[in-house]
């Protein structure tokens, strides 16, 4: 993976000027500012562009800016086909056709690597180089996201690019890389490594609930999901009750506390009371051990900012309503007026998150087989329909046992996004091959994670 990322820097090193396109959530946000900071620092004159998918429409763009050579980020390795000579350069973390058949199946595993584009002559009809962990035998849903491995680009480059693993270990916590082993594993754990050595990045083992640093106290505890505290969950006097019993103070001064704000012997109170809960509910110790874990502390940022769970929420609010050049800006050290932009996305995001849920809530979910699904038409927008999939599958309203899949009208065009739980997938269900294969069954385009 390093030398296939030595050789993507090469390309980029050669080039006067380079379009960055990035996808528009939280890990594609976050994978072009690490790339715009790179670029800069080389003196490379660059621009960025987001787009919801690499489609036909979106290629078609990507190819009227004459750019001298395209960076696709946290995108691409499903279309190389299609991009035809177009210069580019990828760093993509998603399941490509070729990476589904197994490195040891594969003719030659040099010959393969060549395939994914080792011409750096132009005018050769595949000009595309490619870092794609799956090519490596790597998981590309846990081991790194595409803002890690544009990282990892950004790091050959420059070894002192290191500082910007804070932005890499924002974008794998977007992509909720750390859920499946509560951390962060594999190449995103050495990523981590370089933000420790650069002092921006640290991880402390404590409770994973969002909104460590922003939300009140009684919020904190009243929204956790993931699970949701039994007897507290979305109940706000019950969370107060139980906060008053145990001497909290829940404010310093006329500042609400928040999570952040406790004393350690404050926090392990609240956190032995929490399990007690679990427990008596009978949800057993295995549902305990879910509550805790890593969570990564950006050194050089304030409030909501320092925590990377929040960060990327913030991003994911800027992308998910066409302002992802919003959140770039954030990730560029924009404090100010762009920062304040990305905070009012983010109170928008949360309201219509809300209304969303309610809104699928009212009209069910349709259970078959060995699927089950709704379709929100023109209700949900499409940049959020996997948000809310995700949502109605952890909150308790929908069959665990099976796959959700998300509908939602999308301009003359429908959007699926489909979820799991990592039970599923352990047992073996691959959904980048079910969107893939289903998609391209009705015409479509689709793949993912798996």
């Amino acid at each position: 993976m390093k030398r296939t990322a030595s050789r993507l820097a090469g390309r980029i090193r050669k080039s006067k000027e380079v379009l960055v396109a990035a996808h528009i959530d939280a890990d594609g946000i976050s994978a072009a500012g690490v790339a715009s900071k790179a670029l800069e620092r080389v003196g490379i004159e660059h621009r960025a562009r987001f787009f919801k998918s690499l489609d036909d429409d979106a290629i078609s763009s990507i190819a009227d800016e004459n750019s001298e050579l395209t960076w696709l980020v946290d995108f691409g390795s499903g279309e190389v086909n299609k991009l035809g000579g177009l210069n580019a350069v990828i760093t993509d973390h998603h399941a490509s056709p070729q990476a589904e058949v197994p490195l040891g199946k594969r003719t030659n595993l040099l010959e393969f690597l060549d395939s994914l584009g080792s011409q750096d002559a132009p005018g050769k009809e595949n000009n595309t180089l490619t870092l794609n962990p799956h090519d490596f035998g790597k998981d590309g849903a846990t081991d790194v996201s595409g803002a890690g491995v544009t990282y990892l680009v950004a790091k050959a480059l420059d070894k002192k690019n290191t500082d910007l693993a804070a932005l890499a270990v924002v974008g794998a916590v977007g992509d909720l890389q750390d859920v499946r082993h509560r951390k962060l594993v594999g190449t995103n754990e050495t990523i981590l490594e370089d933000g420790r050595k650069a002092g921006v990045v640290e991880s402390l083992t404590d409770l994973r609930f969002f909104g460590r640093a922003s939300r009140p106290l009684i919020k904190f505890l009243q929204f956790a999901n993931d699970p949701a505290i039994p007897k507290l969950a979305e109940n706000e006097d019950a969370c107060t009750g139980f906060l008053n019993e145990l001497g909290i103070d829940l404010l310093d001064g006329e500042r609400w506390r928040s999570w952040c704000d406790l004393k350690q012997f404050e926090r392990k109170l609240v956190i032995s009371e929490i399990v007690k809960l679990i427990l008596q509910t009978g949800y057993g110790s295995a549902k305990a051990e879910t509550l805790i874990g890593d969570v990564y502390v950006l050194c050089e940022e304030d409030g909501m900012l320092s925590d990377a769970k929040e960060y990327s929420t913030l991003l994911n609010s800027c992308g998910r309503y066409e302002k992802a050049d919003v959140g770039l800006k954030v990730c560029l050290g924009d404090r100010d007026k762009e920062f304040g932009k990305a905070l009012k996305l983010l109170r928008g995001h949360r309201e219509y998150l809300v209304n969303s849920l309610k809104y699928i809530r009212d009209i069910g979910i349709k259970e078959l087989r060995s699927v089950q699904y709704f379709h929100a038409k023109d209700k949900v927008l499409d940049s959020v329909i996997g948000i809310i999939a995700g949502m109605i599958l952890g909150s308790g309203d929908a069959n665990r046992k099976l796959p959700i899949f998300g509908f939602a009208n999308s301009s003359n065009e429908v959007k699926v996004s489909a979820r799991s739980t990592k039970e599923l997938v352990a047992r073996g269900l691959n959904l980048s091959v079910v969107m893939r294969k289903a998609s391209s069954m009705v015409g479509g385009v689709g793949g993912g994670h798996n």
